[in-house]
């Protein structure tokens, strides 16, 4: 760690807004993630050692709203607080919280009109990126558990820190304008991959379909369930908190519950160029589906469990849609780090929705038998 003499202005400022000293305080960047500014600092207490903190400047590129999602922030932590507080639990360590500011604010905007925040660093935990099957049934128990601590907070009172996020038919849509106006003339070369959104395109109202119609209800959903996001008990292993809150919302539980398949139930790259060696791993399936249903304790409905299988397929298409929408438009959302990649991206996503659809019919049973 460095001292925030060594970093810049604006830190001490930020710092400052805080309570802390930044002469006294010991600065890091964290660079696991790429779309906030995050550091490590540890800062003297009253009882003479070190207490630890995470420092966060909101992007405001990817979030201009960055009050909204603050709010979000709030209210769902201090309902998750509450809840972890009733069940006998800790929440200094199963739950983010939120450092005051002097002024008794949950946020600081600085100077340049930035916000910040800053929350209490859980002590014995530890971010993984390997996933195991333990870990990523581990995984699915926490964003399971997550579901059924939130499954009384007030999905609609909640802002849309990105608007249309997981909207599919929104997602179809935006490909079929980019496919048409083939700004870099690419649309000669994926006619295989326009030809299988088409032929699925109904398939992206299924989900959407179903809760207008009342038979899926609107849940709180974290819309990013990668295993990094999951801290884990260092000694046991078990799963902890939630994290990277930031994209939390409103929305279908198939989300959460799809995504983390889509990201985690396969052994390969996500732009593995050979697609044989792209594949749906049924016992990762498994290891997931028998945590997550655990971790819900039931507060799924039957409709919500008999679409898990679904959400898996329609998070992994509408994936494959968004690299293959970015292709076309020049690479403008997704880093890339060789032109074809986004493409290549894509096709391993529509391998997986392959895959997905081969098997769907066991996945029904596996879903079945942790229903029980």
């Amino acid at each position: 760690m460095g001292k925030v003499s060594e970093q810049n202005e604006t830190l001490r400022e930020v710092l400052g807004a805080y309570g802390l000293d930044g002469d006294a305080v010991q600065l890091e960047p964290i660079t696991v993630g790429h779309i906030n500014s995050s550091y490590a600092v540890s800062a003297p207490d009253q009882s003479g050692g070190l207490k630890r903190y995470v420092l966060q400047g909101i992007s405001p590129v990817a979030f201009p709203r960055p009050e909204e999602l603050m709010a979000n922030f709030s209210g769902i932590t201090g309902h998750l607080r509450k809840k972890i507080l009733l069940q006998g639990g800790d929440p200094a360590r199963e739950s983010l919280g939120l450092e005051k500011t002097r002024a008794g604010q949950d946020f600081y905007r600085d100077g340049t009109g930035r916000l910040w925040r800053m929350t209490p660093f859980v002590e014995g935990s530890v971010c993984l990126n390997e996933a195991t099957p333990e870990r990523f049934e581990e995984a699915g128990r926490a964003f399971g558990r997550f579901q059924w601590l939130l499954s009384d907070f007030p999905a609609e009172t909640l802002y849309e820190t990105i608007p249309d996020f997981h909207q599919t038919e929104t997602r179809l849509n935006r490909f079929k304008e980019a496919l048409a106006a083939d700004v870099r003339g690419r649309a000669a070369g994926v006619e295989e991959e326009r030809d299988f959104i088409l032929a699925r395109e109904a398939d992206c109202s299924v989900a959407l379909n179903a809760y207008r119609e009342g038979r899926l209800p609107l849940r709180v959903t974290h819309n990013d369930t990668k295993l990094n996001n999951v801290l884990f008990d260092e000694k046991s292993g078990r799963g902890l908190c939630i994290i990277d809150l930031d994209t939390t919302m409103p929305g279908l539980s198939l989300y959460d519950f799809g995504d983390a398949i889509r990201y985690g139930a396969n052994h390969c790259r996500e732009d593995e160029k050979d697609l044989s060696k792209v594949n749906l791993d049924l016992d990762l399936f498994e290891c997931y589906t028998r945590g997550f249903l655990e971790g819900t304790r039931g507060a799924l409905t039957e409709e919500e469990r008999n679409f898990l299988p679904w959400g898996a397929k329609l998070m992994t298409l509408e994936c494959g849609i968004r690299f293959l929408t970015d292709y076309l438009e020049g690479d403008v959302y997704f880093r890339i780090s060789y032109p074809e990649q986004n493409l290549d991206r894509c096709r391993t996503q529509f391998k997986l929705v392959r895959d997905m659809e081969a098997h769907h019919q066991t996945m029904q049973a596996i879903v079945r038998k942790y229903s029980r």
